[in-house]
């Protein structure tokens, strides 16, 4: 499959869905006001690919600094898609950037991953917000 990139915008992330190298990303805030709408088409995507991986290695990066709770069940969902794949005998790290004063993302990081039975959560704590938006 080819890369899927979505610019971030004032209102949604970037969104950096890299097939040939089982590296993904979200990074910044996210509040649509469509969130199925903008979400949709690359959480398909992804959820197709996943659906058929068996084997290798599956990095998924989130740097978000801001998201509404609809954006939450999105990252849920894929917390959800990720660890079914790593189920199957994939190796999936799910890397949970934040910044490091930030106890409400780090606790929000800690929530998603207390489901997962299979995929590897590492959280990442981060002291310039540059970074984490990148």
């Amino acid at each position: 499959m080819e890369t899927i990139k979505l610019e971030r915008t004032e209102r949604t992330p970037e969104i950096i869905l890299d097939f040939a190298n089982n590296a993904f990303a979200v990074r910044g805030e996210s509040y649509p006001e469509d969130v199925p709408s903008f979400f949709g088409p690359p959480v398909s995507a992804l959820e197709k690919y996943l659906r058929d991986l068996t084997i290798g290695e599956v990095t998924f990066d989130f740097h978000m600094t801001y998201f509404n709770s609809t954006s939450a069940k999105v990252i849920m969902k894929l917390f959800e898609m990720l660890d079914e794949t790593a189920a199957r005998g994939v190796t999936v790290t799910i890397n949970w950037h934040f910044l490091a004063d930030d106890d409400n993302l780090e606790e929000l990081g800690q929530e998603f991953g207390e489901d997962l039975q299979s995929a590897k959560l590492v959280l990442c704590p981060i002291q310039d917000e540059g970074i984490a938006i990148r």
